[in-house]
């Protein structure tokens, strides 16, 4: 499954749709502006939200949560001692974790469980300008969550570019 997501900096208060290989809308960023914290809302077609995301208020790094129905799904943080500026770690809230790793920035990057690719985002297969995708390549894997997650480390990347 392969998702495409027009390129913008993930700003608070900016809608956009992610849209699958054909064109069609599947899922809708919703930033929610004129918040303590920053917020998205990842909707279906109909508006039902599917993913909560939020930025963690008392971390002492830069910490997103996805919740899903209320209930908490996974935390996402940059790597502490690592080597790659821009890896980071998935922590489930069932123990398992996942890892991100590649030029978070640049839109060239991997999401991985246990050594096993789940989806790779990437600007290099698109012929549109300003536009990545998000490649979900196992079948049982949950597209909505990869896509939080992708959300997550872009948002935080951004964060600490502007920080330093």
């Amino acid at each position: 499954m392969r998702f495409l997501v027009r390129d913008r900096l993930l700003g608070i208060g900016d809608d956009y749709w992610i849209e699958d290989e054909h064109g069609n809308k599947v899922f809708l960023v919703d930033g929610k502006a004129m918040r303590l914290r920053d917020t998205f809302e990842l909707k279906d077609t109909q508006g039902r939200v599917l993913i909560d995301i939020h930025q963690k208020m008392f971390a002492l790094r830069d910490t997103m949560v996805i919740e899903r129905d209320g209930e908490a799904l996974a935390r996402i943080k940059r790597k502490r001692l690592s080597l790659l500026r821009h890896h980071y770690r998935v922590s489930m809230v069932d123990g398992t974790e996942l890892d991100v790793s590649g030029k978070i920035l640049d839109r060239e990057f991997a999401i991985e469980y246990d050594g096993e690719l789940l989806a790779v985002v990437s600007r290099r297969w698109l012929h549109i300008r300003e536009t990545y995708g998000v490649d979900v390549v196992r079948e049982d894997a949950d597209p909505a969550l990869l896509i939080a997650v992708t959300v997550c480390v872009i948002h935080l990347a951004e964060k600490e570019r502007e920080d330093d």
